[in-house]
């Protein structure tokens, strides 16, 4: 992971008005609908779970609700997933993984997140319902079925493996690189 995650301190180091140039360059109108960020990743002919993951992600980083990326909530977000502290991202995981919003996490919220990030890399090992079993195993200590943002936490940062298995799961680096450096077609 070195030289890839050093491509990535690159990318993030890069002065502010390179960064406008990009984002301006994939989206002129300095917005990024959903429509755009899923043309960008080339989102047709994914599976339904995909496609509500992406939706989600897009949701997530809207953070005033306005129905587009702007420029600053870009930033925000790649900043997030480049150099966002443990706590940060745990909490941004758990927004997305929140999907109805109620404040909790149930485990068809959870497999359906994994299940989509798995067709979207097509990378089925482990199966969904294994990672999504590990997790309440181990962070449900009262076996409600459901985790609080608290009980998420701590239970991610007191558990190393499912630190490990979230941090790969949940890596939108590609996204992000992706939306910053254009889609590069290759045909080989």
């Amino acid at each position: 992971m070195g030289a890839y995650e050093s491509n990535l301190d690159d990318i993030l180091a890069e002065d502010m008005h390179h960064w406008y140039n990009k984002f301006m360059k994939e989206s002129p109108s300095g917005l990024i609908t959903l429509f755009e960020l899923k043309t960008m990743l080339e989102m047709q002919g994914m599976t339904e779970e995909a496609s509500s993951y992406v939706d989600q992600v897009f949701f997530t980083f809207d953070m005033d609700g306005d129905g587009y990326i702007d420029f600053v909530e870009y930033i925000a977000a790649v900043s997030l997933m480049l150099k966002g502290e443990i706590n940060q991202k745990l909490k941004w995981y758990f927004k997305l993984f929140d999907q109805d919003g109620n404040g909790k996490i149930d485990q068809d919220e959870m497999g359906t997140i994994f299940k989509a990030i798995q067709d979207i890399t097509r990378c089925y090992d482990p199966p969904t319902e294994e990672i999504v079993t590990l997790i309440y195993e181990k962070v449900d200590i009262n076996n409600e079925g459901e985790l609080t943002l608290e009980e998420f936490i701590e239970g991610a940062r007191d558990h190393q493996d499912i630190m490990e298995m979230l941090g790969k799961m949940m890596d939108l680096t590609n996204v992000l690189e992706i939306i910053v450096n254009g889609q590069k077609k290759q045909k080989e």
